[in-house]
């Protein structure tokens, strides 16, 4: 079961990618997958020995960081604005 729910993704989405229903924008993307990166991080630091939760991780961090790439490219300002948002880069 996952700890996203419906409610809690129309959220981000609208925070992030403008209205609830663009699903596809490059910026809610990028927050569901800090979202789940940060739960299953949680999720680890008890659970050292989940290996096949570690490698998901590791998918999902490279997926975030190829999305991350992409928006750099096309959009830097929204870029800065998003990685801001987010907390990430410190």
């Amino acid at each position: 079961m996952s700890h996203l729910t419906t409610e809690k993704k129309a959220t981000i989405f609208q925070t992030y990618g403008g209205k609830a229903t663009n699903t596809g924008s490059i910026e809610g993307q990028i927050a569901l997958l800090t979202e789940r990166i940060n739960h299953i991080s949680n999720h680890l630091r008890g659970n050292k020995k989940d290996f096949s939760s570690q490698r998901g991780l590791m998918m999902m961090v490279g997926q975030r960081k190829r999305l991350l790439t992409y928006l750099s490219k096309h959009d830097l300002t929204g870029y800065r604005a998003l990685i801001e948002k987010l907390g990430l880069r410190k």
